[in-house]
């Protein structure tokens, strides 16, 4: 949404509130070698993860639920202590605040509103449109963005396609010259967004509709 609809959503024009969390354990959003062993292991007990590519990812995630409901856990699909000592026969590596942090838990947010209705001005998981879910999601991660796509397409440093990461910001002109649709990068050139028809929902970034309307992209974090 651009902030030329201020005027209809004074409400929304606050930025959104910050709330810090960090998280010690394996959730969606994490990546790396330990997780290609959770995958390889869940693999091994014959729960479908998809690709073993190191990415937690919603199969992974359906994965884990599956595993845990076999060993009467609750099915969160998050690996903390209990989990991942069933899994792995080991303790969970004590220190996961590594550099995937930030991106693991904003990927986790995110992706915990798929289904969300989209709502024209909506902020919070009754319903959301594209920088009202942006906004919320990076607030529970406790950064602060400006509350419309276009002024957070001038917030953020522009990268360019090939430096994409999980977690970057991607803009799209749709309706009006300049950035007027933003969404979440979650890596293998796809997006989570609060599309207009589908809620909240995973979509491509450079092919298809959203790939003729694709205006460039933009990293909020280091």
């Amino acid at each position: 949404m651009r902030s030329k609809n201020l005027a209809a959503l004074a409400v929304a024009l606050f930025s959104c509130f910050s709330f810090s969390t960090a998280f010690a354990d394996f959730a969606v959003g994490d990546r790396g070698e330990e997780v290609v062993e959770i995958q390889k292991q869940l693999a091994v007990l014959q729960f479908n993860v998809g690709t073993i590519d190191g990415v937690f990812g919603p199969a992974t995630e359906q994965a884990v639920k599956e595993f845990q409901k076999s060993k009467g856990l609750t099915a969160d699909g998050i690996v903390n202590d209990g989990t991942y000592r069933d899994l792995m026969n080991k303790e969970l590596p004590p220190d996961r605040y590594g550099n995937h942090a930030m991106t693991r838990n904003i990927l986790r947010t995110a992706y915990s509103m798929l289904g969300v209705p989209y709502m024209f001005g909506g902020t919070s998981p009754g319903g959301f449109d594209c920088s009202g879910f942006v906004c919320y999601v990076f607030g529970k991660a406790g950064i602060s963005l400006p509350r419309m796509a276009d002024l957070q397409y001038d917030a953020v440093t522009r990268i360019s396609t090939s430096n994409l990461r999980s977690g970057d910001l991607v803009f799209f002109q749709t309706y009006a010259p300049g950035a007027s649709h933003v969404g979440i990068y979650v890596g293998d050139g796809k997006f989570i967004h609060a599309s207009s028809s589908k809620g909240i929902s995973v979509a491509e970034v450079f092919t298809g509709y959203w790939g003729d309307r694709y205006l460039g992209a933009g990293r909020v974090y280091n």
